[in-house]
């Protein structure tokens, strides 16, 4: 029996599971596999070069599939701004009517999508930030552990206590973010309030992730202690998979007086981990990997992925109903 939330009802999908937005990885097909799967597919839109290449990726992916999916807009800080007004107003165009967003000063943009009815899920690492974007009008909101790959913010709060607050404090649906891969983990989403789950990591081991084997088969191998932060000391931390250029980064923040961007800037460089999924070469440069690295122990299709969430979500929910006994009764 499907499990249905708040945002399999507010998305039209079948399983409670978004494919959040992955920097080189979120393409059309393993989008559309997510989607024919039960699941939110979501592209993302800085992967692709230009607002009119995201229409191109947005067509070929109505092309994959007539299930619903969804465009990530992240504003991460930068000194020359992509376009993302171009990009919004792009993929509204091409029909597109789901929108995660992520980063900062998201309030015109998601203004924007509001006003062509559009749904907003937003990305938070806090409860302060949470609750911003609940009153900008968002739909619904991810709520980011300490334990997701990419940007966890600077608090360094794990997920049990994000989305225990968030059950206290907010008045819409989230779902949660950061160490989720499997059914288990979608079953405590839930019992902690979530309406579902976002995974990244995990799909980037599926048979329909664009990234090379090599690299595949390195998350398999890998376990929770093998990844770390960069940028601590810049103040925009971002956990990365644990390999000899991220630890040559780590090295330089922690020289005595600290470490000035330009100082790193070429070990960081986008384009060397846009490689590290091309060549297979885990080392060649920094990639993001989560904490839930330690739980992947295979490629599956995205089918068999979230049929497999799918039932063991509901095998752990069974098996707490059935350690409810009823209570004995008073004896007179």
């Amino acid at each position: 029996m499907p499990i249905q939330t708040k945002l399999t009802k507010l998305l039209g999908i079948r399983v409670p599971v978004v494919q959040g937005g992955m920097q080189w990885v979120g393409l059309p097909r393993l989008v559309a596999a997510v989607s024919n799967a039960g699941g939110l597919g979501v592209l993302t839109a800085l992967t692709q070069p230009s607002p009119e290449a995201l229409r191109t990726a947005i067509r070929e992916t109505h092309k994959l599939t007539k299930n619903p999916f969804g465009v990530n807009i992240t504003i991460l800080p930068s000194i020359n701004p992509p376009d993302y007004e171009g990009y919004a107003r792009a993929a509204v165009e091409e029909g597109v009517t789901i929108f995660e967003t992520a980063g900062n000063n998201p309030g015109p943009l998601i203004k924007f999508f509001k006003s062509h009815g559009c749904i907003v899920i937003h990305k938070c690492t806090t409860i302060r930030h949470a609750k911003s974007a609940e009153r900008l009008g968002v739909d619904c909101l991810s709520i980011d552990g300490f334990e997701c790959a990419g940007h966890p913010g600077e608090e360094d709060i794990g997920g049990v206590i994000l989305l225990a607050r968030a059950a206290q404090e907010l008045k819409i649906p989230y779902i949660a973010s950061g160490g989720y891969g499997d059914g288990r983990g979608l079953a405590s989403a839930l019992a902690l309030g979530a309406c579902g789950v976002n995974m990244g990591t995990r799909f980037m081991c599926t048979v329909e992730s664009p990234i090379h084997q090599n690299i595949k088969d390195t998350i398999i191998a890998a376990t929770e202690s093998d990844t770390t932060h960069i940028f601590r000391t810049l103040r925009n931390t971002s956990r990365v998979f644990k390999n000899s250029v991220a630890q040559e980064v780590v090295a330089i923040e922690r020289r005595p007086g600290g470490a000035k961007f330009e100082d790193i800037r070429d070990l960081v460089s986008g384009q060397r981990g846009r490689l590290v999924y091309e060549t297979g070469d885990p080392n060649y440069g920094v990639w993001t990997a989560g904490l839930v690295i330690g739980i992947i122990k295979d490629s599956p299709t995205c089918e068999a992925l979230l049929r497999r969430i799918e039932r063991e979500a509901e095998e752990v929910i069974d098996a707490l109903h059935a350690q409810r006994v009823p209570a004995p009764t008073a004896k007179l």
